[in-house]
């Protein structure tokens, strides 16, 4: 089969939430990307981290680059 095996890089651009306007390159358009941001502890803990999650979401509406994923306000 042709392409077996060939994974496409785009360049993709996040919109809204505490990532907007960051530019990434993605492979195989994913459907759902995971941003995260690390969060201080007051007490430090052995091999613990504390991180704020953020899911954004593909605009299936764009096909061309740069893909556009949108930040979704329901994210855990």
């Amino acid at each position: 089969m042709a392409g077996y095996g060939v994974r496409k890089r785009e360049t993709a651009v996040l919109a809204g939430g505490p990532a907007d306007g960051v530019r990434i390159k993605v492979t195989d358009r994913p459907s759902v990307l995971q941003v995260t941001r690390p969060c201080g502890a007051e007490v430090p803990a052995d091999d613990v981290r504390v991180e704020a999650l953020y899911i954004y979401r593909r605009d299936l509406r764009v096909d061309d680059e740069p893909l556009r994923y949108g930040f979704d306000p329901a994210s855990p």
